[in-house]
């Protein structure tokens, strides 16, 4: 037994920005924007939330999947940008949808963070603690941008995407996952500091900081890789490889990643033209538009490969 897709979902917020948009409040143009991005609109939360967000999503995939809220048994939310420090958002999805017999928390491993909480989710299900569970990548990052800084602020969307997973005799394959924290400075957001009486000054918030040229070179080396290993790992060729699902940063990364895969740029769908960069959100928010648009068959092996912030980076192999 192993762990399989049985329903998928999304959702996104109403309001569009497009690249227009943001040149009106920072030096850039849709023409600078679409040439290193690829990237033409995105979706800003005004009035949803995270938690609202990722239940609707989670809502879609449950009705796909033909299951109850009831019986799920595990709620995973990767998030970076969730409405509460606690309760976490996994909880507030759990109060939202009914699923009073779950158990929830948050993953916390940015634009990773869904394949992270996908490979979770399979260790729980392979072990057979739960049997059914909700995976949900989810971000308002919207809220963590400083909207004066173009080199972040064109890139990043909001939007949520969910999977209901369950034991079945297909599914996931193997699963990868790597970390290196001594790189963690190039992609970071700082929480509330330390303010209080002693220190007689109130708590400041922090926003986003990027190293575009540094997380670039980092996702264009180490995705190629990870894929080879957990292919070859699992004695699986690049020809079998239907679709390779990555995180929606930047369509010259994807590119650069088929090149060095030596794989054909059509196994590689896309949708950052659209909603940006989404981070928790990008990997499921493709794969249910994928799956709606009726191009995922049974048997249909596909690779899912995330990277962003901590850094973290991995990759999921799946039989649909």
């Amino acid at each position: 037994m192993t762990t399989r897709i049985v329903g998928t979902g999304a959702y996104v917020p109403e309001q569009i920005a497009t690249n227009d948009d943001l040149a009106r409040i920072v030096e850039t143009n849709d023409e600078w924007i679409r040439s290193r991005t690829g990237i033409g609109e995105r979706r800003i939360a005004t009035t949803e939330t995270n938690s609202y967000m990722a239940a609707q999503a989670a809502k879609q995939a449950l009705d796909q999947a033909g299951i109850a809220p009831e019986d799920v048994d595990l709620i995973l939310l990767a998030t970076s940008s969730p409405d509460y420090c606690f309760p976490n958002g996994a909880c507030e999805i759990q109060e939202q949808i009914g699923a009073v017999n779950a158990a929830g928390y948050d993953i916390s491993a940015a634009c990773t963070g869904f394949v992270f909480a996908l490979n979770t989710a399979h260790a729980f299900i392979q072990a057979g603690i739960y049997r059914t569970a909700l995976v949900i990548g989810s971000d308002v990052l919207s809220k963590l941008l400083d909207w004066t800084d173009r080199g972040t602020c064109v890139l990043f969307g909001d939007g949520a995407g969910a999977v209901v997973v369950q034991a079945g005799d297909r599914g996931v394959i193997g699963v990868k996952m790597y970390s290196d924290g001594t790189k963690g400075g190039v992609l970071t957001c700082g929480a509330r500091t330390n303010g209080n009486f002693l220190l007689g000054k109130k708590p400041e918030l922090g926003y986003m900081t990027m190293d575009g040229q540094e997380v670039f070179k980092f996702a264009v080396k180490k995705v190629p890789e990870i894929i080879k290993e957990l292919l070859e790992e699992n004695r699986t060729s690049l020809e079998e490889i239907r679709y390779f699902v990555l995180h929606q940063a930047n369509y010259r990364i994807i590119e650069s990643v088929a090149k060095r895969l030596k794989a054909d740029i059509s196994k590689f769908p896309a949708n950052m033209e659209h909603y940006g960069n989404t981070s928790g959100g990008s990997i499921p928010l493709l794969l249910d538009e994928m799956n709606r648009k009726g191009m995922l068959a049974p048997g249909d092996k596909i690779v899912l490969s995330g990277f962003g912030a901590g850094l973290t980076w991995g990759a999921t192999l799946v039989e649909w």
